[in-house]
């Protein structure tokens, strides 16, 4: 974990906080657009959130959080009660969404969304790319960042207000793409499979808020095998893998726990996982949150 301050807040948009966070010994470790860190809240829960400043700034870090009125208490803690100069551990940067050379790209942000977007934008505009953002969020005053966006990149960003003009047409925006083109999406569930509607899974990157639903085989139980100390874990039925790790003494880093952050990633050393992450497990990987087994052992490297 990194230690750092909390050395501004300020509102951006409508329930939506920027906090920029200060390395406290130095520099911070470095990141590429798509990045997330997870953040140690002194409530005693970890969150995720993308990154929004820029990589070239080694000595700070800056988040945006949306007040969610259904907040399991991370949102919620971070608009009520951190304050300026407060001490904060967080992760180095993770990126299950990393941006990939094209000559063309189309970016679609919706809502809070944007953050995973900005330094994408900022990035490819750098590197001499064709680059449009389409941002939508219910009205202008709920877009945050939306005036900084419209200063730096002008026409290159377009800003639609739901509430007025509807959702974006994306087949509109499909036709007038190069056949090279890249599309990224972060944003709720609906935008999200309105893209994938329309563009090819080859071209379409996306990020998601929250997993798809999915249906699984029923639970089995399974034994897992911890190489480094010997210990064998049985994972019953009712309960996941992580949690069984937990309690028999071997704690693993987490956050969502939904299989869409990637902060209790292992490494599979033997058997078979059973995947049931958003984010595309690497091969010799697993999420302990929701991923199981699909052989009888596991063999993992903790």
């Amino acid at each position: 974990m990194q230690r750092t301050v909390i050395d501004r807040i300020d509102p951006v948009a409508e329930d939506v906080v920027s906090l920029v966070l200060r390395g406290a010994d130095g520099p911070l470790a470095r990141w590429e657009p798509g990045a997330h860190i997870d953040i140690a809240l002194p409530n005693w829960l970890t969150r995720q959130y993308s990154l929004c400043g820029d990589p070239a700034d080694r000595h700070s870090y800056r988040i945006a959080v949306r007040h969610d009125p259904l907040s399991r208490g991370g949102s919620g803690y971070v608009h009520l009660f951190l304050r300026r100069g407060r001490a904060l551990d967080v992760s180095e940067p993770r990126n299950h969404f990393p941006l990939l050379p094209a000559p063309e790209y189309l970016f679609l942000a919706g809502g809070i969304g944007i953050t995973a977007i900005l330094p994408m934008l900022r990035a490819a505009v750098g590197a001499g790319s064709a680059a449009t953002l389409v941002y939508a969020g219910r009205s202008l005053a709920t877009m945050p960042f939306a005036d900084e966006l419209r200063r730096s990149y002008g026409d290159r960003v377009r800003l639609v207000a739901t509430t007025d003009q509807g959702r974006p047409d994306l087949a509109v925006l499909a036709e007038g793409l190069d056949a090279r083109a890249l599309v990224y999406c972060c944003g709720p569930a609906s935008m999200l499979a309105a893209a994938e509607a329309v563009f090819p899974a080859g071209r379409l990157h996306a990020e998601r808020f929250r997993p798809v639903a999915k249906t699984f085989p029923p639970n089995t139980a399974f034994e897992v095998v911890c190489a480094r100390s010997g210990q064998a874990v049985q994972v019953s039925p009712d309960e996941s893998l992580l949690d069984a790790l937990t309690h028999a003494g071997h704690p693993v880093p987490s956050g969502c726990r939904e299989g869409v952050c990637g902060s209790c990633e292992l490494a599979v050393l033997d058997g078979q996982p059973e995947h049931r992450d958003d984010i595309g497990a690497p091969a010799g990987r697993m999420y302990a949150c929701v991923s199981r087994a699909r052989s009888p052992r596991l063999v993992l490297n903790l």
